[in-house]
């Protein structure tokens, strides 16, 4: 009797395309489809890329023994403002932290700066009488009796969520556990959220803020969830599900439910993680990773196999591109740049005769003029479909027809007639800008984080990554540039490499030099234990991997530097060493570090991880054989934006070794790569397109 391999399924919901990815053992994709995302139930479409995959692998739900789901529902819902209504309530006497913020406007100078949304307004910010210092101490005793009074109050604001950020509560939860204990007792309909489970860190401000941004979905992203559980569950799964998070990591439905603020972002990830194994297999050590979708496009540095990641990002920023116009939200994330530049992002022309392109996007209702559902502005996709980028014979699979007229009088009414323009000229330039759009978001990224994108291999994919790549490329820098397999549903293939894990930060203010060994060894393992809890309940075997780190800073200064710190308990003996990788540390980040300034810890982190399988990489190289095009397809030059014959290639029709000379268009079902007039195209060894500028 043969013993089957793992059947794994993983469904990545987006703004505009739903794709579903079955794999069968560790990494031979079996399957893989795109279906229109049905915003009014987005689980309708997931089970109809479901049903497709397994028709077409001639497989049955029943046989899946790993099911991973990443959505964008939380993050569109805190965008497009649909969660809950909430109340908060914070310490008697600092009832407007909301309102306080930073003490600073993000914008200086710009007299019609829009405020940041944070979504509780003033009349609904309640307090409590209680106080706890620094170090956990009781100063003030919670009231009590006060708290039938705060109930009422909760009532007249007619809201469904609470979220409870207490001073201090990260050093002592129990005031705030209290809190929710008698709420959820006369109030059981109220979903609660406390900042010492949320975002146990100081700094109220963001503490408040990822507590609110918590409560806020935490309604809607419950009942989602338990209606998608039991809607496969119905159908036959019979595994559970896992979600993937914004750190690059799953976990279980029910720690999902309960920290909804940890899936923003989720798909996202799942394409950083992608394009970090990628860049393992092949030996990369510089990468950008670049995704680009209906809707966004994310771009991601990772450095030696690991994305880069952070402790905190902004939610709707009310300026684009400004740090401080949104909302923080601290949680672990990989760290990326998105912006509102998809297939989707509609093109216009402002009062002003300037062509903009995006953020507004026509997702999957209406969608592109050109996919006929009732769409009428002209969006990315309809102008690549006017250069003939996108062929309608090799369109998303066949699933529907596209109209390229339909696309080119869009084009020309909107655009076009208002900068005297024919419908492949307006089309070009919303080409160009929104490739430069996304050129400029990843030069400000490596900027912002101290890095070079030149020597760079960019990793593209995502429904319209490859159709893009080489003029982002060519504006961003950047020389080289892979294509994975199954480039259209890559999230969806990331997230079935993603480990299952769980990060707990905990804020404990100590000078390195004075440090309580004792102290700090007994707060790694209560986060260890309370970590590891998580993921045994999604890997309840497997073998996992604990990795402690330190939040380092010189003493007075506002920000921290992450050290990583040793799997076990600490000692005497590691004050030399972590002192060592501090400043070496911030010297790598601020030219030099400070001589003689005392180091102070301010906040410690666990991450517990289940093991990865060990990357192969490459070991072969194909031996090269130049192809020349026996079909050939009109389109519009990418430099000279002349028309031209470019090759037209189906991508299953090459072979590792072979080479095609940009303009080239390489099909396949769920997308096309673009090569463009001054790229070469190869296949290595694995499959990849890799894409190389002549005479770079």
């Amino acid at each position: 009797m043969s013993i089957q391999s793992p059947l794994r399924l993983a469904v990545d919901i987006g703004g505009t395309f739903t794709d579903t990815v079955l794999i069968e053992g560790a990494d031979r994709v079996i399957a893989s489809t795109k279906t229109l995302t049905t915003h009014e139930n987005p689980a309708d479409g997931a089970m109809e890329g479901v049903q497709r995959a397994l028709a077409n692998a001639g497989r049955t739900l029943s046989e899946i023994t790993g099911f991973i789901h990443g959505t964008t529902l939380a993050t569109n819902a805190l965008i497009e403002k649909r969660g809950a209504r909430v109340v908060t309530v914070t310490t008697e006497g600092f009832r407007d932290i909301l309102e306080i913020a930073y003490e600073r406007r993000y914008s200086q100078y710009d007299i019609n700066l829009e405020k940041t949304d944070l979504l509780v307004s003033r009349d609904r910010s309640l307090t409590i009488r209680e106080r706890m210092s620094a170090a956990g101490e009781v100063l003030i005793p919670f009231d009590e009796a006060a708290v039938a009074g705060l109930i009422a109050q909760i009532d007249a604001t007619d809201a469904g969520a609470v979220a409870i950020c207490l001073l201090h509560a990260y050093a002592n939860p129990a005031h705030e556990q209290r809190l929710r204990a008698l709420i959820a007792e006369a109030r059981p309909h109220l979903a609660v959220s406390i900042s010492s489970e949320v975002s146990p860190e100081a700094r109220e401000f963001d503490r408040l803020c990822t507590t609110v941004a918590n409560a806020y979905i935490q309604p809607l992203m419950a009942r989602y969830l338990a209606a998608f559980e039991a809607r496969f569950a119905a159908e036959g799964l019979g595994c559970p599900i896992l979600m993937m998070t914004a750190g690059g990591g799953m976990t279980t439905i029910a720690t999902a439910a309960h920290f909804p603020i940890r899936l923003v972002e989720s798909g996202p990830a799942g394409g950083a993680i992608l394009a970090a194994r990628i860049a393992s297999e092949c030996g990369l050590d510089e990468v950008l990773s670049f995704d680009m979708g209906g809707t966004t496009a994310k771009l991601c540095l990772i450095d030696n196999g690991a994305p880069q990641t952070s402790r905190a990002f902004e939610i709707a920023r009310a300026a684009r591109f400004i740090k401080g116009s949104g909302m923080p939200v601290r949680i672990p994330v990989i760290e990326m740049i998105e912006i509102g530049a998809g297939g989707g992002s509609i093109a216009a022309v402002d009062r002003l005769g300037r062509l903009t392109v995006g953020p507004q996007s026509a997702g999957s209702e209406p969608g592109p003029a050109a996919f006929g559902r009732g769409g009428t502005k002209p969006t990315v996709s309809d102008a690549d479909i006017v250069l003939g980028y996108i062929r309608p014979e090799t369109f998303a699979e066949g699933q529907f027809a596209i109209d390229p007229e339909a696309a080119a009088l869009a084009m020309r009414r909107e655009v076009g007639d208002a900068l005297g323009l024919d419908a492949r000229a307006a089309a070009d330039g919303v080409s160009r800008i929104v490739d430069e759009n996304m050129a400029s978001a990843g030069r400000m990224h490596a900027v912002e984080s101290g890095k070079d994108l030149g020597p760079r291999t960019m990793i593209a994919f995502g429904g319209n990554g490859p159709l893009h790549a080489c003029r982002v490329a060519r504006a961003a820098g950047v020389s080289r540039i892979l294509i994975p397999t199954n480039p259209s549903v890559g999230s969806a293939v990331g997230f079935l490499f993603a480990p299952v894990s769980f990060e707990i930060v905990r804020s404990r203010y100590s000078m390195l030099q004075t440090l309580d060994f004792a102290a700090v060894n007994r707060l790694f393992a209560s986060m260890v234990s309370e970590a590891l809890d998580v993921v045994r309940q999604g890997a309840a075997e497997a073998e996992v991997i604990v990795s402690r780190t330190a939040f380092m800073r010189y003493h007075g200064q506002g920000h921290e530097i992450e050290i990583a710190l040793p799997d076990r308990d600490l000692e005497l003996s590691d004050i030399a060493p972590l002192t060592k990788a501090f400043e070496t540390a911030y010297a790598r980040q601020f030219s030099r570090p400070v001589p003689g300034m005392e180091i102070e810890i301010l906040n410690w982190s666990v991450r517990v991880a289940t093991r990865a399988d060990a990357i192969q990489p490459v070991a072969t190289t194909p031996a090269v054989r130049a192809l020349a095009a026996r079909e050939t397809r009109p389109v519009t030059c990418d430099i000279t934006g002349a028309r031209r014959e470019a090759a037209f290639v189906m991508r299953d029709a090459l072979a590792p070794g072979d080479r095609l000379a940009g303009p080239a268009l390489i099909a396949e079902p769920q997308t096309t790569t673009f090569v463009g007039t001054d790229f070469d195209a190869e296949v290595d060894a694995r499959g990849n397109l890799v894409l190389t500028r002549k005479g770079a």
